[in-house]
């Protein structure tokens, strides 16, 4: 049986699997700028109060599994944790300026799916079967690889 989430005056249970990419799919996350990726996403589910259930940083894309709650748009919250994201680790790591000189770290656009049409079983599935997603520390269940 599904667990349920539970707001104020809601019940759901709406799940996402989310993923997006570095512009030009360059492979630029690993190490520092990788963990600083995945430290903003989770802050950022943790302030839209999304719960994270699965996720992996990859070297050119983000995946992740979320709970989001009905008062949450998945629109705002992926515009939120690219933005966020984009901005800070350009701020934080200048080398990427050379690189991505327009001040765009990530891709146009986003894929999504809910799991309505796949089950949470084949997403946690997917994800943990990516490749080193058993690297986990600790950060809201997002796996650097």
């Amino acid at each position: 049986m599904k667990q349920y989430s539970r707001g104020s005056h809601t019940t759901y249970h709406h799940r996402y699997h989310i993923v997006w990419i570095t512009k030009y799919r360059y492979k630029l996350l690993r190490g520092a700028l990788q963990q600083r990726v995945r430290e903003i996403v989770a802050q950022v589910a943790e302030e839209f109060g999304v719960h994270i259930v699965n996720g992996v940083v990859s070297s050119d894309h983000v995946h992740i599994f979320v709970s989001i709650p009905p008062h949450v748009r998945e629109s705002d919250l992926v515009k939120v944790m690219k933005g966020r994201s984009s901005r800070k680790v350009q701020q934080e790591f200048p080398e990427l300026r050379k690189r991505y000189w327009g001040r765009h770290f990530w891709a146009r656009g986003y894929f999504s799916v809910t799991s309505g049409n796949v089950t949470d079983e084949m997403i946690d599935e997917y994800i943990n079967n990516h490749a080193d997603a058993h690297n986990r520390n600790d950060a809201e269940n997002i796996s650097l690889e």
